[in-house]
């Protein structure tokens, strides 16, 4: 039996199990959504296992992933987990709109208690930033719904070092949630060394590159339509090819640890430091149980670099999203004293 753990994420009082779990894979972009009873079966093996952090948003769906794991918590469940969940991608109306202005903020908690039937978030994260809003205007209204009780923390997703600094100035910042993988590694230049520097917790989404440390390059041939990775371009026959060479060599390794590929890719984040949570997404109990197993992999200094220099930046070949827009790299808000209002 592997044991989770508990971690400090953030210096606010935040703990958090060392490992969380993922849900957007049961009800959206990775194929079409998982029947439900299967998925609220998984979510409670993931508690009894000791995994305490599930990561949702009101987009996933959008709106049905919060409504089904708000159903996982019924029953006395609420007080053994942290519910993390996020707003600022709207998609209502079929359209795709990043927001952060005050009154969408407060409108999106409400909405996502509602849901998830609780009367406080846990962790909540800005998705994606909105360009247009001033973020010391978003994180304002995120520190009121703090004061009301309606929030414990506040986190940023896909956020510039620049952003992160910003933002921590109006209110503590607790975690950052950010892609990182063996083969997406671009935060470490700048945005990992600013959470640190700032007591920040940090969250790796897609640990396992999308499945792709899971699964290697066959998962491609096994895409559904309603799988958005189709559109990744690391996924991309003309990418793939050489993409497969580093999931082989990691394989190698894993073979000569006796773990699989997937448990590698996450105990190399474990060994990133104490202030990294991962949260791998799964829709079968089996794979829960192997990604757990990760914590049990113990790794030397000289496996680590040896695995870096397998997925080396030079040696990934094609972007992680199709395309970059609303990512780290473009979440620079406008001055503060720019804002004219909603």
């Amino acid at each position: 039996m592997v044991v989770v753990g508990r971690m400090k994420l953030g210096s606010q009082g935040l703990n958090v199990s060392r490992q969380g779990l993922g849900c957007m894979g049961m009800s959206m972009l990775y194929g079409p959504p998982k029947p439900e009873p299967d998925m609220i079966n998984l979510i409670h093996h993931a508690i009894a296992s000791g995994v305490t952090l599930f990561d949702t948003s009101d987009m996933y769906g959008p709106h049905t992933n919060e409504i089904l794991l708000g159903k996982a918590l019924q029953g006395g469940v609420r007080e053994k987990v942290e519910v993390a969940t996020k707003f600022g991608i709207n998609l209502d109306g079929g359209n795709f709109e990043i927001r952060g202005e005050p009154a969408y903020v407060r409108a999106a908690c409400e909405g996502s208690l509602k849901r998830l039937g609780i009367d406080c978030i846990d962790l909540y994260y800005q998705h994606r930033i909105d360009t247009r809003v001033p973020i010391e205007v978003t994180i304002g209204e995120l520190k009121k719904l703090v004061q009301e009780g309606k929030i414990k923390y506040i986190g940023l997703s896909e956020a510039s070092a620049s952003t992160i600094r910003r933002a921590h100035a109006v209110h503590p910042i607790t975690a950052v949630q950010l892609e990182w993988s063996l083969w997406s590694r671009d935060v470490e230049e700048d945005v990992i060394p600013t959470c640190r520097e700032l007591g920040i917790g940090i969250v790796a989404y897609s640990p396992l590159g999308r499945g792709f440390f899971s699964s290697g390059p066959k998962l491609a041939e096994t895409l559904t339509d309603y799988d958005f990775r189709k559109m990744v371009p690391r996924f991309q026959p003309e990418n793939l090819a050489q993409n497969a060479l580093i999931f082989e060599r990691v394989n190698e390794m894993a073979n000569r640890k006796g773990c699989t590929t997937s448990q590698l890719a996450l105990a190399w984040l474990h060994h990133q430091g104490p202030d990294v949570c991962p949260i791998p997404g799964t829709t079968k109990v089996e794979n829960f149980d192997q990604n757990i197993g990760a914590l049990s992999v113990k790794l030397t200094r000289e496996e680590m670099t040896e695995l870096e220099s397998y997925a080396a930046a030079d040696a990934v070949k094609g972007d992680r999203y199709a395309s970059t827009a609303g990512t780290w790299r473009e979440s620079e808000t406008p001055p503060l004293a720019s804002w004219k209002g909603e």
